[in-house]
């Protein structure tokens, strides 16, 4: 039933073994730079519960930039194999640097959470991620093949080559982004095939946040099993969490990490069961420990035990950034709100696009949003009627109005990657 005994350890052994590698990660990080002024007051032996990790100060990304290339490594140089980044595009990246004990690691728990959701030996899987310093593709690849998968590496893009493999090859399991799980089920009819004739069973789906509706519409229109994924460049990548096969939340593998939910605003712990901020301490890292750092992801704990017997807690799926919120009119907003609203209809198709503008005296927000072909007919009063229900039931929701523009299918530019959902043009007009 599992693929490692850890799954279902006693919770009282789980935590001993917490705080045993809480002691050994933070002796180790103090090997970094970084950490060795910063910890240099702190003692291990202090550690006598996971929640004594909450003594310890926080980490954030601009620490992370702010050590900026080799700041954070506990090892020389000589002894990484792997390096994973972000792109910089903003300013200084994130670097990530993996020994071969962290790979192996990685893969391990790349592995358990494939099982836990119904992957085996005898499947043959589609990465239809990106690879390179994205971590995504070479985290989901390495796992596969750990698990004992044939593993086809397609990467993004080219959707007739895709189906083309699939179909010769029989896979079974998809990695797939959710924005281009929806696109994909469209192009494969567009290409003549049935979703309900295709191979697959199972689609693995993360990297970005979406909604519970947009993960139904996936499974509705591809006729797959779609499960939920939590993971970040920062504690290593996907395998942090995953959904079993009961789709009830996501296991953390808390072997291997220490999770805390705080408010946002305060720093302080949340009740259980309550959103707040994610807050992630590696326990196996040797190379580049990090020590309780702020996601900015929004979840929660799900309270009670699952049903498939593992005693490792469960998060509910990420329900946006911190650092995501929209302030209009001062209400906050967040992009997930609007998108379950809009996947709930069933005249929307699978793209949209919250723009915010400005109209000199206050800001405003504009959703674009991609019609169904056979919703969006010649007659205008339908289409106007269509706009002023989409705008009503957005505003139930978030309590402002948005101007709403209906758009036909694939008007949207895609992005490649994750789907850009937010653009911000007030500082342009």
């Amino acid at each position: 039933m599992y693929y490692d005994p850890v799954e279902a350890m006693d919770r009282a052994a789980l935590e001993e073994l917490q705080v045993e590698r809480l002691r050994e990660t933070i002796e180790n990080a103090k090997r970094s730079p970084f950490y060795a002024e910063r910890f240099k007051s702190i003692d291990p032996n202090d550690i006598r519960t996971p929640a004594d990790v909450a003594k310890l100060p926080f980490t954030t990304k601009d620490d992370l930039r702010s050590q900026y290339p080799h700041g954070l490594l506990t090892k020389p140089l000589e002894e990484f194999v792997r390096l994973h980044a972000s792109s910089g595009t903003t300013g200084t990246p994130v670097a990530v640097f993996y020994t071969q004990k962290d790979l192996d690691t990685w893969a391990d728990l790349m592995a358990r959470s494939m099982y836990c959701c119904g992957c085996r030996k005898t499947d043959v899987l589609q990465n239809t991620s990106g690879y390179g310093l994205f971590t995504g593709g070479l985290g989901i690849h390495y796992g596969s093949e750990r698990l004992g998968m044939l593993t086809i590496p397609a990467g993004a893009g080219n959707t007739k080559r895709q189906i083309k493999l699939i179909r010769d090859h029989q896979v079974t399991v998809l990695h797939i982004i959710p924005s281009f799980a929806l696109y994909f089920a469209q192009k494969v009819r567009e290409e003549g095939f049935e979703p309900e004739d295709m191979p697959w069973r199972i689609a693995l789906i993360g990297a970005e946040p979406h909604t519970e509706e947009a993960r139904a519409k996936i499974e509705k229109l591809m006729h797959i099993k779609a499960y939920n994924s939590y993971g970040l460049s920062e504690m290593n990548g996907p395998g942090v969490a995953f959904e079993c096969v009961h789709q009830n939340g996501m296991h953390l593998w808390e072997d291997a990490y220490i999770a805390e939910i705080i408010n946002p605003e305060t720093g302080e712990p949340v009740a259980e069961g309550e959103v707040g901020e994610l807050v992630m301490t590696t326990l196996t890292r040797e190379g580049m420990p990090i020590i309780r750092y702020r996601t900015r992801d929004l979840t929660r704990f799900i309270p009670g035990k699952c049903e498939c017997g593992r005693t490792h807690r469960r998060i509910d799926r990420i329900t946006g950034r911190a650092d995501d919120m929209m302030i209009l009119k001062g209400v906050n907003i967040y992009p997930m709100q609007i998108e379950q609203c809009l996947m709930a209809m069933p005249e929307v198709g699978q793209n949209y696009l919250i723009e915010l503008v400005s109209d000199g005296i206050s800001d405003q927000m504009k959703v674009k949003v991609e019609i169904k072909d056979e919703f969006f007919v010649e007659d205008m009063r339908a289409l106007q009627g269509l706009q002023k229900r989409i705008a009503k039931n957005l505003c139930s929701e978030i309590l402002v109005t948005p101007r709403v523009e209906l758009c036909q299918s694939d008007s949207i530019p895609k992005a490649e990657g994750k789907a850009v959902r937010v653009v911000d043009l007030r500082d342009k007009e």
